[in-house]
């Protein structure tokens, strides 16, 4: 019976002894849903491929899947059942930062390991938590300077109210100065602060948001010289009437390309791409991605799913994306932490990992880093009308770089 089965079935795959719990922590439900399941779906694959594989150290591995239901507080509390209760020797989990700000403080109060698997705004680095995520340095930045190559003059920032779009934007306004972009060619409402000064940009509205009507119009003003983006860092199922209302208003990739960095081929399920043809992504994966070790991961993903007797798993219509694809690699990362300590004990499994481990993943060679990050190949993808990227551009072996806040001199 497959770990993912047994998990269905309420019941153990192996006896105790013979197994390692290990936790899997996504919203199941609640308006980040629309990203976060796939993510259990890619876990539990990845959990089966391994253990029929013989497992880690010669043990199965044992999900403990649990629901943090877009909940920000109720993270924290399920991150406590698994740690305390449940024991579990890892978590791959959360896709929001507030998610993951508020695991923080449980895992390290316990001295917990968790791999965070989603683009982040960096400014952090905690000893519990290896972040397999893209840094800014390896989405938005390189991003910008596609942008920038493209004549790109005016950029216009946009997202979600939380901690991500705001610490990102951050870091971008103080990079499109340092590229000499003016202060008023960057859109989307200005932050001073107490003197007055200018330190931020940016139109920022709640999650699960839905009227975008006046956004966009202030958007269609902002590009009407031609020569302007969008930075799209809105999270969630936000983006459907987003996109809906930017294309009923007439603009189009060419008129203003939006690049975003939450749009993943996963999203596009629930999104109109025939309305996004055009517009960008950077992702450090793209089901694109012509390899023969993509390929055979895009494969055995599908037949997984067509096998698979987890309740409530979608089986049509999937895909693949930089989303999962990192979570994939956070395990087999892991693994070979453990394998290299020859121990599930945290504090070596973490020395393991500081001291380097790769893994040839989907899309392209992952490895560890001293700062808890990842070096990984980045790529830029342009929206194709089936909800696919055609990649336009690559950077190989990033080097994850957590803090950029105040690192660029103005030209």
């Amino acid at each position: 019976m497959t770990a993912a089965a047994a998990l269905a079935l309420g019941v153990g795959s192996a006896p105790a002894e013979d197994t390692v719990k290990v936790g899997v922590l996504h919203s199941l439900s609640g308006t980040m849903a629309i990203s976060e399941t796939s993510l259990r779906d890619i876990l539990l694959f990845t959990f089966d491929e391994i253990n029929a594989k013989g497992g880690v150290l010669g043990k199965k591995i044992e999900p403990v899947v649990v629901d943090g239901a877009s909940d920000w507080p109720l993270f924290a509390e399920k991150a406590e059942q698994l740690l305390v209760q449940d024991k579990v020797a890892v978590t791959f989990g959360c896709w929001t930062s507030v998610s993951r700000k508020s695991v923080l403080p449980v895992y390290e109060k316990y001295n917990g390991l968790l791999f965070y698997p989603v683009q982040y705004e960096g400014e952090e680095m905690s000893k519990n938590i290896f972040y397999t995520a893209e840094a800014v340095n390896q989405q938005a930045i390189p991003a910008v300077d596609f942008l920038l190559e493209e004549g790109i003059k005016k950029f216009y920032l946009i997202g979600t109210d939380y901690v991500y779009p705001q610490t990102t934007n951050l870091v971008l306004f103080e990079y499109l100065l340092s590229k000499g972009i003016p202060v008023e060619n960057i859109g989307g409402g200005l932050r001073k602060d107490a003197s007055g000064k200018v330190i931020s940009a940016g139109n920022y509205t709640p999650f699960g948001h839905s009227d975008f009507q006046q956004i966009v119009a202030d958007i269609k003003k902002f590009s009407a010289s031609g020569d302007a983006a969008v930075i799209n860092t809105i999270n969630g199922d936000a983006n459907v009437p987003f996109f809906k209302e930017f294309a009923a208003s007439g603009l189009t990739s060419e008129d203003c390309p939006v690049v975003s960095f939450s749009i993943s081929e996963d999203e596009f399920r629930a999104l109109p791409a025939k309305d996004l043809v055009g517009h960008l992504g950077c992702w450090t994966y793209f089901m694109s991605i012509d390899s023969p070790a993509n390929k055979k991961f895009i494969a055995d993903f599908q037949a997984w799913l067509n096998k698979t007797e987890v309740p409530g798993i979608v089986k049509e219509k999937r895909v693949t994306c930089s989303p999962m694809v990192l979570s994939h690699n956070g395990v087999y990362i892991w693994k070979a932490a453990v394998e290299k300590a020859g121990s599930f004990d945290v504090d070596k499994v973490r020395e393991a990992l500081l001291g380097g481990v790769s893994f040839e993943g989907p899309g392209g060679k992952v490895t560890t880093q001293k700062n808890h990050h990842l070096t990984k190949n980045v790529y830029i993808g342009e929206t194709l009308e089936n909800g696919q990227f055609s990649i336009i551009k690559s950077f190989d072996n990033v080097v994850g770089e957590p803090f950029l806040k105040g690192t660029f001199g103005k030209k």
